[in-house]
């Protein structure tokens, strides 16, 4: 079953008028952070090469990256395939993610068959490809593919946040995020929206 999908903004308000009343902790927070952003983008090639782009980087570089490869043609498959090492190093990527990159380009993933599958089974299908990991692939899900039920817990942004809201001691281990987030289905899509413009309050920077 593959469960809500986030399409719009009402759809963002639904989730959070709902964790605002499931998870009282969230109510303060999002009178600081509402009405959170969509957060929706297209699928496909582009929007996973995007989030390989922002592995362990800050959002600036990112930006910067992404401008260079879009310029030079580097988010379309195809280009993406034929490029030379020295256009991927031009566009400022590291050795280690142009192999990424191709790796995803020659994977022959069918995007569209992904938006029919389960939130577990579209994790299950990126993770094979070299480069994406889980926090990639639920990432991918939450924003390209709008699923409303999952979660990033390996995202430090996340676990900053979330050890400021719930007053944790220490920052939450990505196992125990996890397991927290199990409190706010089915809409840990939106208390991840709600987190990561938590930390922008707290950090004057964004989160992703």
């Amino acid at each position: 079953m593959i469960g809500r999908i986030i399409e719009t903004s009402e759809d963002v308000a639904e989730g959070t008028a709902w964790l605002a009343a499931h998870e009282p902790r969230f109510a303060p927070v999002l009178a600081v952070t509402s009405p959170l952003p969509l957060r929706r983008k297209s699928d496909g090639f582009a929007a996973l090469m995007d989030a390989i782009v922002s592995q362990q980087v800050s959002v600036a570089s990112a930006n910067a990256i992404r401008a260079r490869m879009g310029q030079a043609g580097l988010m379309d498959q195809a280009v993406m395939v034929e490029a030379s090492d020295e256009a991927l190093r031009s566009a400022g990527l590291s050795r280690q993610k142009a192999r990424y990159g191709r790796a995803l380009a020659q994977s022959g993933i069918d995007f569209a068959a992904l938006r029919l599958q389960t939130d577990a089974e579209v994790v299950g299908t990126l993770v094979q490809v070299p480069g994406i990991g889980r926090w990639t692939a639920e990432i991918y899900a939450m924003f390209a593919l709008g699923r409303a039920d999952v979660f990033a817990p390996g995202d430090l942004a996340l676990q900053v946040a979330a050890q400021s809201v719930f007053a944790l001691n220490e920052r939450p281990s990505e196992p125990v995020l996890r397991r927290l987030s199990e409190n706010w289905s089915p809409w840990r899509a939106v208390a991840a929206r709600t987190l990561f413009a938590y930390y922008h309050v707290l950090k004057d920077r964004e989160g992703i």
